[in-house]
This record gives C-alpha cells, structure tokens and sequence, in this order.
C-alpha cells in the first residue's frame, strides 16, 4: 500500500505546516478540518495539500487522528483567500484558517453531531408566567437558563449547556411541569408577504443608475457607491443584490455592516425584500451570536443554503463557495480593522476577494475612507454618486455651530456642558413633537473624580489611564482593563470629602437633561446601557416607536439608523479630536459628524444639527457646514501627500509589550538594528520607538515601532524577511506586526 502524507496547517504563531502520516479508512481530501497530535495534546488543523512523499524523517512522523467526515472540504480558493491574508499580515495560515471558522468546527468531540438537527426547546405561555417566581432567587445558572428561553424563539441544547451543564436533565424537569416544549428546529424569523414591484420604494434617477451599473458589471468591478445621508444607499444594495440573485439562482452573496447593533434592521430589511426566498437563505455572522447559532449559519453559508450573509467583519472569511457579490457598508469605518489577533482589514480583504473571484464588490458610505476615495480618484475604483437624499422633500440638515466662547462673553452660560442655543432647540423639538439626538462619544459620568484640595485624581491601579466614574453604578472604572471599585466617600490623599467629577460622559448628560427640557423622555444608548443580548434592538425600538424625545449616546447611534422624527442633532465636546497626533483623527471626526447630522431630517421633515465648538472657523467644521465631504477630502489628500502619509506611502508597526517600559523599548531598539541590514531595508524608513499614549494597560508596558515605504512590495519582502530575527529576540512578553495600521 502506498503511503500517504498530508501536510496540514495549525493555530501557531508559527508560519510553516506541519506533515503528517495519513491511515484513516476516508480519503484525505485539501480543505477537510483533521485532529493530529501536537506536542502533548491534541489539535484541530486544516489539510492543505495530499502529498505521496515528506522529506520528514519517519521517525518524526506522526499519525491523524481523526477526520471530520461529515463537512464538506473548504475550498482551493478558500485556502488560497487564507493564504494571502497570512502572507500579507505576517501571521502563519494556520493563524487565520482556523480562528475564521466556528468554535464547534475546532472542537473535535463535537463533529459527528455537527450536521444533525439540533433539539430545540421553546417556553410556553405557563412557563413565562410560572418559572421566574418558582426558581430560587440564588440558583443564578438556573435562571440564566430562563432567561435565554425567554428571550429567544427556541434554544437549542448545546447553547443551553452552555449557559447549564445540566441543561438536558433541567429541561426534561420542564417539559414534565408543562413549562416548554420541543422544536424540531429552529423556528425561523416570520417572513412579511413580498410588497410586489408596484409597491417597492421608487428609485431616484441617480439610484436606478447605480443599480445598472453595478447589476451590469462583468467580472472584477470594485464601485464606490459615494451617496449622501439618507441618499438611499441600503435601497441600492437591495435592488442589485435581487437582479443577482434573479439572474443566478444559486448564486450567494455577502454584506458587511460595521457593528453587531447595525445587524438587525438589515436583517430586517433583507428578509422584508427577500420573503420569497426559502427559510434561512439568509444568515448573520457576528460574535454576538451564541455559539450553536454561528455554527449552524456558517455551515448554511458553506454548503450553499444561505443565499445573503450579513455580517461584521468576522464574515469576509467566511466559506461561500456560490459568491457573485460583495457589498461593504459604511466601508470608512475602523471596526472593519481587526485590532487584536490577525490584524486584518475587513475591507481590503473584500476587495482582493471580489478580484480572486472575478465579481463586483460595492463599498458604500457618505464619508469614503481617504484611501478608497484616492482609488476612485485615480480611476481604479468606479464611483457611483447618489446627491440627494431619496425621500421626497427631505433635505440635508442645516449645520449650525454653536460658538462656545462666544456664548460665554455674552455672559450666556451653559448648563453643564448644554449651551443655550441646544437647550432651547431641544425644548422646540419636545413642542412640536418631534424627537432629538445629543450625541457625545464618551461613555460613563463624568471621565475624571479629583480633589480640589490636594490636586488626587483616581486612577486605575493596573494602567496609565484614569478610572472612568459610572454614577449610576457609584463605581469607578477603567475602560481599558476593566478593573472597578467604589467610588471613595472622601480623598484617598487628604481625607478631603468634597472629591468632585470633571467633565462629561452620557451618563451626566442623561441627568441634566431631565432637569433643564422638563417633561421629555430621554433616553440612553451607549455600551453601558446595552451590556445584555438583545438590549440595543429594545431600546432602538423604543426611539422608532416614538417613545422617546431625547436620545442620548455615542457612537452607536451617529450611523446607519433611520430615525425618521428626529429633527435636531446635538453634537456635544468634538474639539478634542481636532488637536490629537493621530494624523487620522481629522477624517475620523469629519466622518462621524457627517454621519451623526445625517440622523437629522430623514422623513421630509426639517432638520438641523448644532455643533458646540470653541473652533468654529476651523477649516473641518466650516467643510462640514457646507456638507462638502469632496472639498474637505481633497484638501486633506494634499496635506497627505505633502506629508507623506497613507495612502502616498505604506506603513507597517511593531508593537511590543513588557513588564517594564525599559524592556519593551530596548526590544524596539534591537529588532530595528536587526532591520538594518536585510534586503530591501534601505527602501524602508524606520523610525525610533515611542511609548504608546496609554502606556500602560493591565500592568503590561507598551511601546511601539512605525516602519514606512513608498513601496507596498518593498515593505512587504522586508517584513518578511523580519519575521524570523523578531522570534530570535527575547525580553518582551509580547509583540506583534500589524500592516496598514489605523492607530498611528
């Protein structure tokens, strides 16, 4: 019998695979998901490539275990999707293989019920009126259990055994008491009737022409669809993606939405459009979802069932072996950069995707990312523009600033950080009956507790960040580390007890809101008051349905919600980003003012946006008084290339972190006079290592290498030849490469 070798691809900060002696009675197929041993346990990888011969010693080979039958392979291009990312991002393949795919598929125990239908539980109205009151208030695992049942349509019991270890012999109890009962499968979410042609939204002039050209593209056709606010991009993407799908029945397509609480109302306008579609051709991807749930959306999206995938970043490595589309919303936005673990940028991955597989991708978004804008400047990139916003008679916001020094030598002081002009818009909005949004990104109370008296201000014990005070929880925190503590009744330093907050969060805002608009319902979304599954889509149901007149909150709501009553933005404390070091900041803040005014005037009625500065003849806030997103970019690009900054040259950076400053600097130190003399390095600018601005987190010392080039390839072959000196180094706990960096 002839020998067979498989060479397979581990979860190792290692960038070789690793041969194997292959003896199951199945057929070792590239792209099946193998248990071998490695080092004293045993581990899930992925076969890349069937060999008949190893130049591994026969003494060093080692025997697969196992292999998951029942999975159909990952395909070739698959691979070779994961194969260009490692390479790209300086991580091994089997660093990106096996943490894109679903934890049920790296568990081995788990595989031969990984296609089974799952038995699923569903509570019944006696359970929902009986159970919270007859469980003990302390069994707290028991009524966790309860919980997800009651705030899910059907549980299945491998995500209840997550949340019980006993969940079967549980659930046996209460099918018994009447309480639930089985669900041969998931229920899946209710259809709406489809609307008919007559009655879907009308498309403006400019959206039926985005639509021709993107339904038309033939092969690789990267478009930036560049619309204003409200402009009517989602309507777009659904009418493109359904002429796809008409025209190719089996054809899959994905969307990529920056957030897990963007999800729902897409999920939600998907399934509206696409109601003829059969039950679960459309799934979601995020890691909100619970374990079982990602498992079984994966596998939809791998063998072909699921037809729409939506999801955040996570979903580019997603398997879809029909994909004929690509669309990328709000495609500006950091989140679609990975910041932990393969530091990859969601977007990019996308475009080199649609270009590996010869389809369209769209990226859309009201303020494009300098670097997508230049491509489409250059030509690369067709843009597709949409001017207008497209419900009848709704108009952009009027932008107003709000001149804070102005208001104070007038001697017209603001009330906690609410200046008058706010305060007197928002009581005419609550007048007439429309709704109003304060947006200040900063969670928490107030950023900083000190002592008037001896200058203490709290600090976070683990970090070189101060503790965050949460009122309402009378706590303090830090955002970084996430350590806690009472807030002290007196000064730690001088016993002073009158110890007083500095500055604003929402929480602080919440508060002085329900005092200076009297009468209004305010309401809070941040990522305090969303902590639970499930309670970002309550609260912004409770904005939709009218049930409040003040929103308050950060970022999470300054994109992508269709707010149709709110009529007025506020924008609270957004001169801090004008003056920061990170050369990005000044793109960022344009493009979250932008998108947060666009909140305003959505349903015809007319809205307003007042932003409080001490800057207001800043060339940033005058651009986006004129909503001029063109002439802010272009004067921003020039500054740029100047510069030279991204996208004029390419950047990479090591960071490195250490028990000690010292160390993770003498490392940096070391690793540069290491770059010196590698090939390509003389292309290569490297400058000194600098402490990162927060210093230190979790008591870990952190500091930083910035590498530049005016060639991607030169930059790209030098890292690569980088990578094996930087392993050969010690005196750091950590480090890491990260390509095309967002946090400078």
């Amino acid at each position: 019998m002839t020998d067979v070798f498989v060479r397979v691809a581990i979860d190792q900060p290692m960038p070789v695979l690793f041969d194997y002696r292959y003896s199951l009675p199945a057929d070792p197929i590239a792209g099946k998901l193998v248990l071998v041993p490695f080092g004293r346990r045993e581990v899930v990888g992925l076969i890349c490539e069937v060999l008949s011969t190893t130049d591994v010693p026969a003494n060093k080979l080692r025997d697969v275990s196992n292999i998951c039958v029942d999975c159909p392979p990952l395909s070739a291009q698959w691979i070779a999707l994961a194969s260009f990312a490692a390479d790209y991002y300086q991580r091994g393949l089997g660093e990106v293989a096996l943490p894109a795919l679903p934890q049920a598929l790296r568990d081995a125990s788990r595989w031969e019920r990984l296609l089974a239908v799952e038995e699923r539980f569903s509570l019944l109205p006696a359970g929902r009126a009986e159970i919270h009151d007859v469980l003990p208030a302390r069994a707290t695992a028991l009524r966790r259990l309860a919980d997800a049942l009651a705030a899910e349509k059907s549980l299945g019991l491998s995500d209840a055994r997550a949340l019980h270890p006993k969940a079967a012999a549980i659930f046996d109890e209460w099918l018994a008491r009447g309480w639930i009962e089985r669900a041969a499968a998931e229920t899946p979410p209710p259809h709406e009737s489809p609307t008919g042609a007559a009655q879907l939204p009308h498309l403006t002039d400019e959206q039926r022409d985005a639509v021709t050209a993107i339904a038309g593209a033939q092969g690789f056709a990267p478009f930036l669809l560049h619309g204003v606010t409200g402009s009517g991009k989602t309507e777009v993407y659904l009418h493109a993606l359904a002429e796809m799908l008409s025209a190719q029945p089996d054809a899959q397509a994905l969307v990529l939405v920056p957030e897990i609480n963007l999800t729902p109302q897409f999920e939600a306008a998907f399934r509206a459009r696409f109601a003829a579609l059969a039950a679960g051709s459309i799934v979601t991807m995020h890691s909100g979802l619970a374990e079982g749930e990602r498992a079984r959306n994966w596998l939809a999206a791998h063998t072909g069932s699921a037809r729409i995938v939506l999801g955040t970043r996570l979903a580019i490595l997603a398997s879809l072996p029909k994909l004929e589309m690509i669309v990328v919303d709000e495609e500006h936005d950091p989140a679609y950069k990975q910041q932990e673990g393969l530091r990859y940028s969601a977007r990019d991955l996308a475009v080199y995707r649609a270009k590996q597989l010869d389809i369209p991708v769209v990226l859309g978004s009201a303020t494009p990312s300098l670097e997508t804008w230049w491509q489409a400047e250059q030509g690369r990139y067709t843009r597709l523009t949409l001017t207008r916003r497209a419900v009848a008679d709704a108009a952009l916001p009027v932008v107003r600033l709000v001149d804070l020094e102005e208001e104070r030598q007038r001697g017209r002081a603001s009330v906690e950080g609410l200046s008058g002009p706010l305060i007197a818009a928002l009581k005419s909005r609550l007048e007439r009956g429309e709704q109003s949004l304060v947006f200040l990104n900063r969670r928490g109370y107030a950023p900083i507790l000190s002592c008037e008296a001896c200058g203490w201000v709290a600090g976070c014990p683990r970090c070189s960040a101060y503790a965050v005070l949460h009122k309402p929880e009378r706590a303090l925190r830090c955002h970084h580390c996430g350590w806690e503590s009472r807030i002290p009744k007196s000064c730690p330093e001088c016993g002073n007890i009158d110890i007083a907050p500095m500055g604003r969060g929402t929480q602080r805002v919440e508060e002085t809101l329900a005092s200076v608009v009297p009468g209004a319902r305010v309401l809070r979304i941040d990522a305090d008051s969303t902590r639970r599954k499930g309670s970002a889509e309550a609260l912004f149901s409770d904005v939709h349905a009218g049930e409040v007149d003040i929103l308050v909150g950060t970022q999470m709501i300054a994109k992508g919600h269709d707010f149709r009553r709110v009529t007025l933005v506020g924008v609270l404390n957004a001169d801090t980003a004008l003056f920061s070091h990170d050369f990005r900041a000044s793109e960022r803040l344009f493009a979250q003012l932008t998108q947060v005014s666009g909140r305003a005037g959505r349903a015809g009625l007319p809205g307003e946006v007042l932003i409080q500065t001490r800057y207001p003849r800043h060339a940033l806030y005058l651009a986006l008084s004129r909503q001029d997103y063109v002439g802010f970019a272009n004067a921003t690009l020039a500054e740029r290339r100047d510069a030279r900054l991204p996208p004029f040259v390419y950047q990479a950076m090591l960071r490195a972190e250490g028990r000690t400053l010292e160390a993770a600097i003498a490392f940096l130190e070391e690793a540069a006079a290491a770059f010196a003399p590698l090939p390509g390095a003389d292309r290569v600018t490297v400058y000194d290592p600098v402490p990162l601005t927060i210093v230190k987190v979790f008591n870990v010392h952190r500091a930083q290498l910035l590498l530049e080039s005016g060639s991607r390839a030169a930059l790209q072959s030098a890292l690569r030849a980088w990578q094996p000196v930087l392993r050969s180094l010690k005196g750091v706990l950590r480090w890491n490469v990260e390509v095309d960096p967002l946090d400078v």
